[in-house]
């Protein structure tokens, strides 16, 4: 176990290594402009007339979000319905059925990455690249940008202009997330990771029986699949297949790309509102609730079942079921925390099999809203509506006008930080209480009780949520689970999208307001710990009730023997 936590230092130690330099590398293309060694490129890109386009105002720019987001669903879905036909498909593999492919497409859309099939035996190479592997730097592209739209709010005064969609998402797509991946992609296949269009290979195995052994371009897509915390697995058991994660250093840089971006955009904040203590409070908070989250995970994972005890499991030995052996306590404790603090459906083991405390903390991460460091993007608006919530308690309590950096926190401001922040828990629990109801959704479990309880209430955290594990005794491609899983993630995603931008052009429209002695400091350890517990007591109100069904029941009738 103090291995375990050992690495859990290192890893924190090399992530806030990263958090400046790449803070401030961003920094330009929030700021609307390419960084300086880009210039040349940049210029050619946005020389020709109407390229760049004019200053949208926040309606303007969700509406060409939106747009551009459904005709990627359109063209990934026509992709995966004509599979069949298309070149790279040396096993030919049939083309996906409509339900199935509606649900993948509005997935890897949304930043979800929800898998209801196996990306080997299903997906041929020219899907995976030219219709996942797009949409993975284009929806965490969107992401990034409605993080940026926000953070130009709150400098902008009396403006009705927040930026130009086409032109945000470009920048951050060629200049962020490609030069990353790039530079990933070849760190991954030095270690190991797989890079070809070779037809899957058919061995003789020691036992004599003949086994295929699936190829392709797997680097390429690995390193946007976590960069931009995507998830989707170019094979069916994701980052526990040897070809995507093959050594404990991939793994730990596995884990460190995930919140490579996240983490830095706290720096860019604070660089761009010129206070970079407001971006280091933001940091410490969401460190602070990983590092509780992660120390339990580690903890119950070194505990057995006794169920395995009994069956003569050795009690050295952490919780070993459902685990790649290739990676011991710590780094399968490590991802499993990163993955579900950020919304990236990635997974080294099988959530499954965790003990009930630690897939009750893997859950809780998604339902806060995944503002634990989170999605590309997605992560930093979450996060800030938490803040805005806090600032607003402290002004109801001295009865002074609530200011965040110098902008009002007014009715229209509370209602869409309501809005944004309610949608993913009544998505989750609606869909839950209707998977219930229904009799037919049980023949999609493999187990019975709080633990299937828990399969349903994981599965629709998940796709609310953007994350896109699952608990995996869960059968979802079924018409019920593809339907409504995809509602999930749809309305998941842009409804906060929404909400945000209308909420960063009601702050650009403000001018700055003066402060007062009663005005609250919104950076420091106090306001950490008041924000910290804000975060904790909005999930534990909101959850506590489906959490105590399955997995706190699953514990105490579990470890009660």
């Amino acid at each position: 176990m103090y291995s375990a936590f050992i690495l859990s230092a290192v890893f924190l130690s090399v992530l806030f290594i990263t958090v400046k330099p790449l803070g401030l590398y961003m920094l330009p293309v929030c700021e609307g402009r390419a960084p300086s060694f880009f210039n040349r490129i940049d210029s050619f890109i946005f020389k020709f007339p109407g390229l760049q386009g004019s200053s949208q105002t926040w309606k303007e720019y969700a509406l060409c979000l939106i747009l551009f987001n459904l005709l990627g669903i359109i063209a990934l879905y026509v992709l995966q319905r004509v599979q069949l036909y298309l070149p790279l498909n040396d096993q030919a593999l049939g083309s996906i059925e409509p339900l199935l492919a509606f649900n993948t497409a509005v997935s890897f859309v949304t930043n979800t990455n929800w898998q209801a099939y196996a990306g080997e035996s299903t997906m041929s190479y020219t899907v995976q690249m030219t219709g996942l592997a797009v949409q993975n730097f284009l929806s965490a592209g969107s992401g990034i940008a409605v993080a940026f739209v926000l953070m130009r709010s709150f400098v902008l005064s009396k403006d009705d202009y927040i930026g130009n969609f086409f032109a945000d998402i470009t920048r951050i797509c060629l200049y962020i997330l490609l030069p990353l991946s790039l530079i990933y992609a070849l760190f991954l296949v030095s270690q190991g990771v797989i890079q070809n269009f070779d037809s899957y290979l058919s061995v003789q195995s020691i036992a004599g029986d003949t086994q295929n052994i699936a190829m392709g371009p797997v680097a390429s897509q690995e390193a946007i699949k976590l960069l931009g915390t995507n998830g989707g697995g170019f094979f069916n058991a994701n980052s526990a297949h040897p070809f995507e994660n093959p050594t404990a250093l991939s793994n730990f840089t596995q884990c460190l790309a995930i919140f490579l971006i996240p983490a830095a955009l706290c720096y860019t904040f604070g660089a761009m509102i010129k206070d970079k203590g407001q971006g280091y409070t933001l940091l410490a908070t969401m460190t602070l609730i990983f590092v509780i989250c992660l120390s339990t995970i580690i903890v119950f994972e070194a505990m057995q079942s006794p169920a395995l005890l009994a069956s003569g499991s050795d009690s050295e030995f952490f919780n070993t079921e459902g685990k790649e052996l290739r990676f011991d306590l710590g780094h399968s404790s490590l991802f499993s925390t990163v993955t579900t603090a950020a919304s990236c459906g990635a997974v080294n083991n099988m959530h499954d099999s965790l003990n009930p405390i630690s897939g009750l903390v893997t859950m809780l991460l998604m339902q806060l809203g995944e503002i634990v460091f989170g999605g590309v993007g997605s992560g930093f608006y979450g996060i800030i509506v938490m803040v805005l919530v806090t600032v607003f308690i402290c002004g109801l309590m001295v009865g002074h006008t609530p200011l965040y950096l110098g902008k009002k926190i007014s009715t229209v401001q509370m209602k869409l930080v309501c809005l944004a922040m309610l949608c993913s828990p009544f998505l989750v629990l609606l869909s839950t209480a209707l998977a219930c109801i229904f009799d037919i959704n049980t023949m999609s479990l493999n187990n019975t009780g709080p633990h299937g309880f828990s399969e349903y209430l994981y599965a629709f955290s998940s796709a609310a949520n953007n994350n896109g594990s699952a608990f995996a005794g869960l059968n979802a491609n079924t018409p019920f689970f593809n339907i409504m899983t995809a509602l999930c993630m749809f309305f998941g995603r842009f409804i906060p999208i929404v909400c945000i931008l209308a909420l960063a052009g009601s702050f650009a429209h403000q001018s700055f307001a003066a402060k007062s002695v009663a005005t609250i400091d919104t950076k420091g350890i106090f306001f950490t710990l008041l924000l910290f517990s804000v975060i904790i007591l909005m999930g534990a109100l909101t959850y506590i009730p489906s959490l105590s069904l399955g997995p706190v029941a699953e514990h105490l009738s579990t470890f009660s023997r």
